[in-house]
Parts: structure tokens; sequence; C-alpha cells
């Protein structure tokens, strides 16, 4: 039993010796922000059909909204998707993974807010 414990520890890897795999990461933080992005998109067009808007601009403003985030957060997944192996554990793409990260969490937090703020001023 105890060469069980031993073998075991010498095969799995430590955590701090683990690669962050770019892609993959990439990958987590574009299903994440679509999943906010959604949720806040809703509850902005519920309360926005809450208000008394009996217009259809909210719906429009949905169409909008989805047909934008959609092909740009393809083109963040897409981007870091075509890294080598080698490429998706090198920690020189930090930066480059950092950038594209806030930027695809301002778009899907921003986005959102900005056009229902466009809407109600023309309502």
């Amino acid at each position: 039993m105890n060469e069980l414990s031993h073998q075991h520890k010498t095969t799995v890897p430590a955590r701090a010796d683990r690669k962050r795999d770019w892609r993959r990461a990439m990958s987590d933080h574009v299903a994440y922000a679509l999943l906010v992005y959604t949720a806040l998109q809703i509850f902005l067009t519920v309360k926005a059909l809450g208000e008394g808007s009996s217009s259809i601009l909210p719906y429009v403003a949905l169409i909008v909204l989805v047909a934008a985030i959609i092909p740009a957060c393809r083109w963040f997944e897409k981007r870091w998707a075509g890294l080598t192996d080698d490429q998706a554990g090198d920690h020189a793409y930090a930066g480059a993974f950092r950038r594209d990260t806030i930027s695809l969490w301002l778009l899907a937090i921003c986005l959102p807010l900005a056009l229902t703020a466009v809407f109600k001023t023309l309502l």
C-alpha cells in the first residue's frame, strides 16, 4: 500500500508543474463571458419591457446584441485555438492573453449596457 502511494505521487505532476493551456483558458473565458452577457442582456431587456416600453425596440436591441457578440467571441476563441501544443503552454503569451480576456469581458459587460442606454435615450 505504501508503494502505491509513493508511485502515485511520482506519476502525477504537482499543480505548479503544469503548464497553462491558453487555448482552453480562452475557451473557458468565452463561455463564461457569454453566460454573463446573456444574463445581463435578458435582465436589461426584461427591465425595459417592464418599464412600459410597448415598442419593438427592446427586441431589436436583443437581436443586434446577439448578432454582435457571437462573432466577436468566436474571433477571440479562434485566435487562441490555432496555437500549437508548445505555444499553448508558453508563458510568453501571458500578456496577450490578459489583453484579450480584458477586451472580451469589457465587450461582454459594456455592450449590453451601452446599447440599452442608447435605446433608452431614443425612447
